[in-house]
Protein backbone atom coordinates (compact mmCIF):
# COMPACT_ATOMS: atom_id res chain seq x y z
CA UNK A 1 0.00 0.00 0.00
CA UNK A 2 3.03 2.42 1.04
CA UNK A 3 5.95 0.57 -1.43
CA UNK A 4 8.49 3.51 -2.48
CA UNK A 5 6.66 6.13 0.42
CA UNK A 6 8.39 8.05 3.41
CA UNK A 7 5.76 8.07 6.49
CA UNK A 8 7.33 10.53 9.29
CA UNK A 9 5.14 10.02 12.48
CA UNK A 10 5.92 12.65 15.31
CA UNK A 11 5.67 10.96 18.82
CA UNK A 12 6.03 7.60 17.59
CA UNK A 13 8.09 6.32 20.31
CA UNK A 14 5.03 5.02 22.52
CA UNK A 15 1.36 4.84 22.34
CA UNK A 16 -0.83 5.03 19.41
CA UNK A 17 2.47 6.69 17.68
CA UNK A 18 4.14 3.61 18.06
CA UNK A 19 1.41 1.64 16.83
CA UNK A 20 1.22 3.87 13.39
CA UNK A 21 4.80 3.64 12.50
CA UNK A 22 4.57 -0.19 12.50
CA UNK A 23 1.56 -0.50 10.63
CA UNK A 24 2.94 1.82 8.05
CA UNK A 25 5.87 -0.41 8.15
CA UNK A 26 4.01 -3.24 7.76
CA UNK A 27 2.00 -1.90 4.77
CA UNK A 28 5.66 -0.88 3.15
CA UNK A 29 6.26 2.57 3.84
CA UNK A 30 9.77 3.72 4.81
CA UNK A 31 9.06 5.37 8.65
CA UNK A 32 10.79 7.92 10.12
CA UNK A 33 10.05 6.95 13.56
CA UNK A 34 10.50 10.59 15.95
CA UNK A 35 9.76 11.33 19.35
CA UNK A 36 11.87 13.88 22.08
CA UNK A 37 12.91 10.06 23.74
CA UNK A 38 16.21 8.29 22.40
CA UNK A 39 15.28 4.66 23.93
CA UNK A 40 11.54 4.67 23.06
CA UNK A 41 12.45 5.63 19.35
CA UNK A 42 15.31 2.85 19.40
CA UNK A 43 12.25 0.70 20.75
CA UNK A 44 10.10 1.24 18.07
CA UNK A 45 12.74 1.21 14.90
CA UNK A 46 14.27 -1.76 16.50
CA UNK A 47 10.27 -3.18 16.96
CA UNK A 48 9.93 -2.41 13.13
CA UNK A 49 13.30 -4.26 12.21
CA UNK A 50 12.42 -7.45 13.57
CA UNK A 51 9.39 -7.42 11.42
CA UNK A 52 11.16 -6.96 8.24
CA UNK A 53 10.16 -3.11 8.04
CA UNK A 54 12.24 -0.14 7.48
CA UNK A 55 12.41 2.62 9.75
CA UNK A 56 14.98 5.59 10.77
CA UNK A 57 15.46 7.20 14.18
CA UNK A 58 14.77 10.87 14.63
CA UNK A 59 14.98 12.37 18.45
CA UNK A 60 13.92 15.88 18.87
CA UNK A 61 12.12 18.09 20.90
CA UNK A 62 9.31 19.25 18.54
CA UNK A 63 9.10 22.60 20.56
CA UNK A 64 12.92 23.51 19.88
CA UNK A 65 12.56 24.09 15.93
CA UNK A 66 16.34 24.41 14.94
CA UNK A 67 17.03 21.21 16.64
CA UNK A 68 13.62 19.53 14.90
CA UNK A 69 14.32 20.43 11.13
CA UNK A 70 18.20 20.02 11.27
CA UNK A 71 17.03 16.10 12.63
CA UNK A 72 14.45 16.13 9.95
CA UNK A 73 16.84 16.69 7.30
CA UNK A 74 18.97 14.35 8.50
CA UNK A 75 16.27 11.55 8.48
CA UNK A 76 15.11 12.62 5.06
CA UNK A 77 18.71 12.20 3.73
CA UNK A 78 18.43 8.48 5.08
CA UNK A 79 14.85 7.80 4.45
CA UNK A 80 13.98 10.08 1.40
CA UNK A 81 11.16 12.70 1.12
CA UNK A 82 8.23 12.76 3.42
CA UNK A 83 4.88 11.30 1.62
CA UNK A 84 2.96 11.35 4.36
CA UNK A 85 3.08 13.23 7.76
CA UNK A 86 1.20 11.97 10.95
CA UNK A 87 0.99 14.90 13.57
CA UNK A 88 0.76 12.34 16.03
CA UNK A 89 2.96 14.01 18.94
CA UNK A 90 1.11 15.36 22.24
CA UNK A 91 1.20 15.53 25.73
CA UNK A 92 -1.32 14.43 28.67
CA UNK A 93 -2.18 16.43 31.70
CA UNK A 94 -4.42 16.69 34.75
CA UNK A 95 -8.06 17.77 34.59
CA UNK A 96 -8.01 21.18 35.56
CA UNK A 97 -10.55 23.74 35.77
CA UNK A 98 -10.23 26.94 33.73
CA UNK A 99 -8.94 28.81 36.63
CA UNK A 100 -6.59 26.09 37.90
CA UNK A 101 -4.66 25.74 34.31
CA UNK A 102 -1.23 27.87 34.99
CA UNK A 103 0.54 29.37 31.98
CA UNK A 104 3.35 26.60 31.97
CA UNK A 105 0.47 23.72 31.61
CA UNK A 106 -1.14 25.73 29.05
CA UNK A 107 1.48 26.84 26.74
CA UNK A 108 2.73 22.54 27.32
CA UNK A 109 -0.31 22.08 25.27
CA UNK A 110 -0.17 25.06 22.48
CA UNK A 111 3.73 24.34 21.92
CA UNK A 112 3.46 20.70 21.38
CA UNK A 113 0.02 19.96 19.90
CA UNK A 114 -0.21 23.08 17.96
CA UNK A 115 2.83 24.92 17.16
CA UNK A 116 4.72 21.54 17.02
CA UNK A 117 2.13 20.57 14.48
CA UNK A 118 1.86 23.83 12.47
CA UNK A 119 5.97 23.77 12.07
CA UNK A 120 6.14 19.80 11.00
CA UNK A 121 3.42 20.70 8.20
CA UNK A 122 5.52 23.56 6.95
CA UNK A 123 9.17 21.79 7.12
CA UNK A 124 7.52 18.61 4.74
CA UNK A 125 5.35 20.75 2.56
CA UNK A 126 8.54 21.79 0.40
CA UNK A 127 9.23 17.79 -0.56
CA UNK A 128 4.65 16.76 -1.09
CA UNK A 129 4.86 19.98 -3.52
CA UNK A 130 8.10 19.17 -5.65
CA UNK A 131 6.26 15.77 -6.08
CA UNK A 132 2.50 17.23 -6.14
CA UNK A 133 1.57 14.29 -3.77
CA UNK A 134 1.30 13.99 -0.65
CA UNK A 135 -1.03 13.09 2.59
CA UNK A 136 -1.35 14.40 6.18
CA UNK A 137 -3.23 13.73 9.24
CA UNK A 138 -3.40 14.93 12.15
CA UNK A 139 -3.99 13.56 14.99
CA UNK A 140 -7.03 15.32 16.83
CA UNK A 141 -9.42 13.96 19.75
CA UNK A 142 -13.71 13.82 20.05
CA UNK A 143 -12.70 16.44 22.68
CA UNK A 144 -11.67 18.50 20.21
CA UNK A 145 -15.19 18.14 18.31
CA UNK A 146 -17.48 18.33 21.70
CA UNK A 147 -15.46 19.90 23.94
CA UNK A 148 -14.73 18.70 27.54
CA UNK A 149 -15.23 20.73 31.09
CA UNK A 150 -11.68 20.95 33.34
CA UNK A 151 -9.73 19.77 30.13
CA UNK A 152 -10.16 23.29 27.89
CA UNK A 153 -5.89 23.33 27.47
CA UNK A 154 -6.43 19.97 26.02
CA UNK A 155 -9.55 20.23 24.09
CA UNK A 156 -8.81 23.77 22.56
CA UNK A 157 -5.30 22.72 21.37
CA UNK A 158 -6.95 19.78 19.47
CA UNK A 159 -9.54 21.68 18.17
CA UNK A 160 -6.76 23.57 16.52
CA UNK A 161 -5.12 20.78 14.34
CA UNK A 162 -9.51 20.43 13.40
CA UNK A 163 -8.88 23.87 12.05
CA UNK A 164 -5.46 23.46 10.47
CA UNK A 165 -6.90 20.40 8.86
CA UNK A 166 -10.03 22.07 7.27
CA UNK A 167 -8.07 25.17 6.18
CA UNK A 168 -4.61 23.08 5.19
CA UNK A 169 -7.10 21.29 3.05
CA UNK A 170 -8.05 24.04 1.22
CA UNK A 171 -5.35 25.63 0.71
CA UNK A 172 -3.04 22.58 -0.31
CA UNK A 173 -5.50 20.43 -2.57
CA UNK A 174 -4.02 22.14 -5.92
CA UNK A 175 -0.77 20.66 -5.30
CA UNK A 176 -2.87 16.56 -4.84
CA UNK A 177 -2.02 17.05 -0.96
CA UNK A 178 -5.01 15.84 1.09
CA UNK A 179 -5.12 16.85 4.60
CA UNK A 180 -7.28 14.56 7.38
CA UNK A 181 -7.59 14.07 10.93
CA UNK A 182 -8.83 11.40 12.94
CA UNK A 183 -10.43 12.01 16.21
CA UNK A 184 -9.92 9.46 18.55
CA UNK A 185 -12.07 8.21 21.49
CA UNK A 186 -10.59 6.39 24.63
CA UNK A 187 -8.09 4.82 23.63
CA UNK A 188 -5.98 2.60 26.15
CA UNK A 189 -2.06 3.20 25.74
CA UNK A 190 0.05 3.79 28.66
CA UNK A 191 -0.50 7.83 28.73
CA UNK A 192 -4.64 7.27 29.09
CA UNK A 193 -3.96 4.95 31.45
CA UNK A 194 -2.11 6.78 33.90
CA UNK A 195 -4.70 9.08 33.73
CA UNK A 196 -7.57 6.94 33.93
CA UNK A 197 -7.02 6.60 37.78
CA UNK A 198 -9.05 3.45 40.11
CA UNK A 199 -10.55 0.73 38.22
CA UNK A 200 -13.85 1.78 38.81
CA UNK A 201 -13.72 5.07 37.02
CA UNK A 202 -12.39 3.34 34.60
CA UNK A 203 -15.37 0.70 34.13
CA UNK A 204 -17.77 3.77 34.10
CA UNK A 205 -15.67 5.20 31.32
CA UNK A 206 -15.63 2.57 29.42
CA UNK A 207 -19.58 2.46 30.42
CA UNK A 208 -20.68 5.57 28.74
CA UNK A 209 -19.08 4.30 25.21
CA UNK A 210 -21.86 2.42 23.01
CA UNK A 211 -20.29 0.31 21.56
CA UNK A 212 -18.76 -1.34 25.01
CA UNK A 213 -15.17 -0.86 25.32
CA UNK A 214 -11.88 1.54 25.16
CA UNK A 215 -10.22 1.35 21.75
CA UNK A 216 -7.18 -0.08 20.92
CA UNK A 217 -4.04 1.98 19.29
CA UNK A 218 -4.59 -0.29 16.41
CA UNK A 219 -7.73 1.22 15.87
CA UNK A 220 -6.82 4.57 15.67
CA UNK A 221 -3.97 3.24 13.27
CA UNK A 222 -6.30 1.61 10.55
CA UNK A 223 -8.05 4.95 9.98
CA UNK A 224 -5.10 6.78 9.85
CA UNK A 225 -3.73 4.58 7.11
CA UNK A 226 -6.86 4.82 5.32
CA UNK A 227 -6.22 8.29 5.12
CA UNK A 228 -3.22 8.09 4.40
CA UNK A 229 -3.72 5.72 1.41
CA UNK A 230 -5.03 6.31 -2.23
CA UNK A 231 -8.31 4.85 -1.09
CA UNK A 232 -9.03 8.01 0.18
CA UNK A 233 -7.42 9.81 -2.59
CA UNK A 234 -10.47 12.06 -2.95
CA UNK A 235 -11.28 12.93 0.41
CA UNK A 236 -9.52 16.31 2.24
CA UNK A 237 -10.47 18.39 4.60
CA UNK A 238 -12.80 15.72 7.05
CA UNK A 239 -12.29 14.88 10.48
CA UNK A 240 -12.76 11.22 11.24
CA UNK A 241 -14.87 10.57 14.39
CA UNK A 242 -13.76 7.14 15.91
CA UNK A 243 -14.89 6.80 19.40
CA UNK A 244 -16.98 4.05 19.47
CA UNK A 245 -20.01 6.18 19.31
CA UNK A 246 -19.12 8.35 22.75
CA UNK A 247 -19.35 11.42 20.77
CA UNK A 248 -21.46 11.61 17.48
Amino acid sequence: MFTDRTALITGAGSGMGRSHAQVFAARGARVIVHDVNADAVRETVDSIAREGGLAVAMVADIRDLPAFRAALADAVGRAGDVDVLVNNAGVGGRRLSIEEIGEDEWDAFMQVHVRGAFFAAQAVLPGMKAKRRGRIVNISSQWGVAGSANASHYAGAKAALIGYTKGWAKELAPWNITVNAVAPGFILTPMTAANSGEPEKMKKRIASIPLGRHGEPLDISYAVCWLASDEASFVTGHVLNSSGGEVI
